[in-house]
């Protein structure tokens, strides 16, 4: 039987390019009060500090980015192009603003669920989307600033190591486009967006 262990404060409270890295085959998990969802996370990108420009604290701490500057391991979610919701996952220490935002996630558990958010479903893969993702879990800024140390939405780890795992530009921005933030599981279908070129790292246990 595999074990489940939930990410501890200590996972989040590090620099955030590794815990991008070591994000990616967490499972994430939402109690919803219909049941439990989980996915398996296949993208992430990571967003540092006032000076990248592509952060949302570049401009400094407003009320919508405050959670960024607390401690890490707390839910960040705002809303984008008047449509959608992105989930991120605030890391380092108080002071520091930074947080990963979770792109991509592979359904496991409660997918009915998920594919009950959606008016046609049909071959909808549900979550291979930050919006999507979102969408799926029922997320919304009611969920904004929750400790993922708790019991409602957090992370597991259930062993899974992906056998690569690659790096690539962070997309959907217009700042910052050079730096290589983004990683993913190499050939999962529920990536949001595969890029021309790539960068290989191999797992390390």
């Amino acid at each position: 039987m595999t074990s489940c262990v939930k990410l501890d404060r200590s996972f989040y409270c590090r620099p955030t390019l590794k815990v991008a890295r070591e994000l990616i085959g967490k499972f994430l998990i939402y109690d919803t009060g219909r049941g439990r969802l989980a996915a398996r996370l296949v993208e992430a990108e990571a967003y540092i500090g006032e000076d990248d420009p592509a952060c949302h604290a570049a401009v400094g701490r407003t009320g919508r980015n405050a959670v960024m500057y607390g401690p890490g391991g707390f839910s960040y979610i705002y809303f984008i192009y008047g449509m959608y919701y992105c989930l991120n996952v605030v890391t380092e220490s108080q002071g520091f603003p930074a947080a990963v935002l979770i792109r991509a996630a592979e359904p496991i558990e409660g997918i009915e669920v998920m594919r009950s958010r959606y008016e046609n479903p049909g071959r909808n893969l549900l979550t291979n989307g930050p919006g999507k993702l979102c969408k799926a879990f029922g997320l919304s800024r009611g969920q904004n600033g929750i400790d993922l140390t708790g019991q409602k939405l957090y992370f597991e780890d259930r062993g899974y190591k992906p056998e690569m795992i690659e790096l690539s530009e962070r997309v959907g921005i217009k700042k910052a486009i050079d730096r290589k933030w983004r990683f993913f599981e190499s050939f999962s279908p529920y990536v949001s967006v595969t890029p021309g070129k790539r960068n290989k790292v191999r797992h390390e246990s």
